[in-house]
């Protein structure tokens, strides 16, 4: 463990970070920057010399010769495993093994049982976890979900969602080689699908039976840097109906891939209103912002449903929209820990995200409506 020289200010939470690719810098290290529940203390990686350019920048006190050395750090209290899915497994494993809590990005694992393991090691261990499923916790999500439950639009009777972006097409940077193999569980739809379908379920309640078609478009990927064609069975579109437990229906549209025109639009139906929830942006850059729109009545134009200041619970920032989504799953991890309650998304929200995902699969496959747990 190589120690830098340069000093964070102090914070409860004192966490290790293992990986350093995009998502890492763009989103949790600067989001860990701004909370001021948290200190940067450790980070690792592979690659040597990425670790050293982060610490420096983002003004971690060290730098870990190895994933053991991070885990069992005595200056460690969270481990923050930001590898790729497949290496997920190590990283969570080591962490509990040292008996700390682990937060870890979505998807959890590439296997829906490996993910139940590491539920169940956590369980014995007695520590904390939390899985990156951060837009349940956005401001307009809870806004909507508290709408629905004070009655805004009666009775549920129906929610479409369409979600699309640019991403994933037939070309794709190195940098994303690793979503072009189907046993990563990291395709659009393992990603994306599974990002927006736990944000909309958390506000309108999941569904108790679906029917999915889940669909490849480019059997084949470039490697944009090197020319490499890599062939791929990895789905690029899901179309599922199903229903809620109240009666509702549910539809639902993902596609990657999409030239122009990308973005987000939900619709909910009940028996005495309506509303719609809407961003240009399926990830979320400055200004891509979503907007409630709703009418509570029969026969009105939709306006707008401002969300009240008091759902933000965020220093201010210039952040882009997607990392003050995970801000806010940090806050209310932090919050967890303060108070003892459970609000951030743990790994059982995991597996039961997963579940509903080759649930679809299983569908797409056999023709079947399938019944969820």
């Amino acid at each position: 463990m190589t120690r830098i020289s340069l000093t964070t200010g102090d914070a409860p939470i004192r966490v290790g970070i293992v990986g350093v690719g995009n998502w890492a810098r763009h989103g949790h290290v600067r989001v860990l920057s701004l909370l001021p529940q948290y200190e940067l203390t450790a980070v690792f990686s592979q690659r040597r010399e990425a670790a050293n350019e982060v610490a420096q920048r983002y003004g971690f006190k060290y730098v870990a010769d190895s994933l053991d050395d991070l885990v069992n750090h005595p200056e460690v209290d969270l481990v923050i495993v930001l590898t790729t899915a497949p290496q997920h497994a190590e990283g969570v494993r080591a962490a509990i093994a040292a008996g700390k809590d682990v937060y870890c990005e979505w998807p959890l694992t590439p296997s829906v049982d490996t993910s139940r393991e590491l539920v169940e090691l956590a369980r014995q261990k007695n520590v904390r976890h939390v899985v990156g499923l951060q837009r349940r916790l956005a401001p307009h999500n809870r806004y909507v979900r508290d709408l629905l439950e004070q009655g805004y639009v009666g009775r549920l009777r129906s929610v479409r969602i369409h979600v699309s972006m640019n991403y994933f097409q037939a070309l794709r940077s190195n940098a994303l080689r690793w979503t072009v193999p189907p046993e990563n569980f990291s395709s659009v739809i393992a990603i994306y699908a599974g990002h927006f379908l736990d944000m909309l379920f958390e506000a309108t309640g999941w569904p108790l039976s679906i029917s999915a078609l889940s669909v490849n478009q480019f059997d084949q990927v470039t490697i944009r840097e090197t020319g490499e064609v890599l062939p791929t069975t990895t789905p690029d579109q899901l179309v599922l109906a199903g229903r809620l437990a109240d009666g509702a229906v549910v539809s639902v549209h993902i596609e990657g891939g999409k030239r122009n025109g990308s973005g987000v639009q939900i619709d909910i139906t009940g028996t005495e209103g309506d509303l719609r929830i809407t961003n240009r942006s399926a990830f979320g850059n400055l200004g891509d912002d979503y907007v409630v729109e709703g009418a509570h009545g029969d026969n009105l134009p939709l306006a707008p449903l401002p969300v009240p200041a008091s759902y933000d619970r965020l220093p201010e920032s210039d952040l882009p929209s997607a990392v003050l989504e995970l801000a806010q799953l940090y806050a209310a991890f932090a919050d967890d820990v303060r108070t003892g309650s459970r609000t951030a998304p743990t790994f059982e929200h995991a597996v039961r995200l997963h579940e509903l995902l080759d649930a679809a699969v299983e569908s797409s496959e056999s023709g079947r409506h399938i019944a969820l747990g």
